[in-house]
C-alpha cells in the first residue's frame, strides 16, 4: 500500500511551499483557524454571537462571518474580539 502524508498530498495537489497556489491554501487555512478559535472561545465563555458583537460594538452577522471565514478581519477587530469580548490575549508569530 502506497501511503502518502498530508504534506505529500498538499505538495502534489497544491504545489510545494512557496508556490502561489500552495501559499494561498496555507493563508486560507490560517484564516479558517482564526474563525474556529474565536468560535470555540466564544462557546467556552457561553456567549452568543449577538452577545459577543454587543461587547465589541459589531453586529451578530459580522461575528458570524468572522467565525466562518476569518480572512477579512483587521488586527484591531481581532484584538477587540479576543481581548474586549472574550477576555483573552492575542499571540502572533511571524516566520521568515
Amino acid at each position: 500500500m502506497d501511503t502518502k502524508s498530508w504534506k505529500d498530498i498538499k505538495d502534489s495537489v497544491y504545489g510545494e511551499k512557496g508556490t502561489e497556489r500552495r501559499d494561498e491554501l496555507e493563508r486560507d487555512f490560517e484564516s479558517f483557524k482564526i474563525g474556529t478559535l474565536i468560535r470555540k472561545a466564544k462557546e467556552e465563555k457561553k456567549l452568543t454571537q449577538e452577545q459577543l458583537g454587543d461587547l465589541i460594538d459589531k453586529k451578530r452577522t459580522y461575528i458570524s462571518r468572522v467565525e466562518n471565514d476569518g480572512s477579512n478581519i483587521t488586527l484591531k477587530t481581532l484584538f477587540d474580539i479576543v481581548e474586549k469580548g472574550l477576555g483573552g490575549k492575542v499571540n502572533i508569530s511571524i516566520e521568515v
